[in-house]
């Protein structure tokens, strides 16, 4: 079992800096009133850390919320 995980350690860590590697071509990106050019890697970097933080901050939402029904009140 140890070495499965370990195997799935490396092949995804390999997949990660492929993908690194075959998107440093800078790309022309706009939000909002800003614009500016990146590595298209940056810009998925930034896409993904956005969108865990998102779900990080959702699922806290969510368990203050279930935590304040379940807590009785004095």
């Amino acid at each position: 079992m140890h070495k499965i995980k370990l195997g799935l350690i490396v092949g995804l860590s390999l997949c990660l800096i492929l993908v690194a590697v075959q998107n440093t071509a800078s790309v022309q990106a706009s939000f909002l009133w800003f614009t500016g050019e990146a590595p298209i890697i940056l810009l998925l970097v930034m896409a993904a850390g956005g969108g865990f933080i998102l779900g990080v901050l959702v699922a806290l939402a969510n368990l203050h919320k279930q935590n304040r029904k379940t807590t009785p009140r004095e």
